[in-house]
């Protein structure tokens, strides 16, 4: 995907190889949701919460990443230590209702007060509304919007003054597009959850802010397409998906002091694909 063609907007941050610049340094980031999956096809790309943690580590920041799969999580860790970084590895489950004090808990006797959040987990069922059920929508919203609520119920509490959360949500919060209507509905609950946030949070200076990624190359991302092949046939803005590195440079923005006035916004990076930006693939 590594192209010199300045029209495709596949810079050095866009496939990782800038340097950091040290725009966190002194801080401690929790990351949820820092473990991947395999790749399904294709050469190995990093998913979105691994490559937001690898990157906070490249600005300075000691980085907490957590996931449900242990093994995931630590080998997270030991790639951003391997980088120079300071990183640990925790186990936790977002579907646990009670796992959000724990997290902080052990986060912070690890690496001290925290001083930013991200929630960067998501399931999908894949099921249409007339396949759903009470238990199949609440396992989806469990995860999807109960996590991330406890998050920043709980970040709120304990982040230090000045602090920020981000939470990721999806170009699917507003668009029925997928056929997947509980991932979608849960999506579009997280604007709401961070103007909530962003609300509380103002008397510590905490921010409160979410992304909404469109199509990108993840292995998440590549997995989807496998179930749906007509998923990258659109027209894509620059002819191509986003990476994993672009959402975290756009994190890494929404948590640093560089965006100390932005707060409760949903942020769409979808190179205008919700707005209808699309260029067609081109002839070979």
């Amino acid at each position: 995907m590594i192209s010199s063609d300045p029209k495709v907007q596949l810079f050095g941050s866009a496939i990782g190889t800038d340097p950091g610049r040290g725009r966190l340094a002194g801080h401690t980031v929790l990351v949820l949701g820092a473990g991947q999956r395999d790749t399904p096809a294709g050469d190995p790309v990093v998913g979105n919460g691994r490559a937001m943690c690898l990157l906070f580590g490249r600005e300075g920041a000691s980085v907490a990443c957590a996931d449900k799969d242990a093994a995931s999580a630590e080998e997270t860790a030991r790639l951003v230590r391997a980088e120079g970084g300071h990183a640990v590895a925790i186990t936790a489950d977002a579907g646990d209702p009670d796992f959000a004090r724990a997290l902080f808990a052990e986060a912070a006797e690890q690496l001290g007060t925290l001083t930013a959040a991200v929630a960067n987990v998501g399931i999908s069922n894949g099921r249409s509304l007339r396949n759903e059920s009470a238990a199949t929508w609440n396992e989806v919203m469990d995860v999807n919007v109960r996590a991330h609520m406890l998050l920043v119920q709980q970040g709120l509490a304990v982040l230090a003054d000045g602090g920020a959360m981000l939470l990721i949500s999806s170009l699917a919060s507003v668009s029925p597009a997928g056929r997947n209507p509980a991932y979608e509905t849960s999506k579009a609950a997280l604007a709401a959850l961070c103007r909530a946030g962003a609300l509380e949070g103002q008397e510590r200076g905490i921010r409160v802010n979410t992304i909404a990624p469109g199509l990108l190359d993840t292995p998440m991302g590549r997995a989807a397409s496998a179930r749906s092949p007509g998923r990258t046939a659109r027209p894509l803005p620059f002819r191509r998906q986003g990476t994993a590195w672009e959402l975290a440079y756009t994190a890494l923005f929404l948590i640093c002091p560089e965006s100390s006035y932005v707060n409760a916004q949903t942020l769409f990076m979808d190179g205008g694909l919700g707005s209808g930006v699309g260029l067609a693939p081109r002839e070979q």
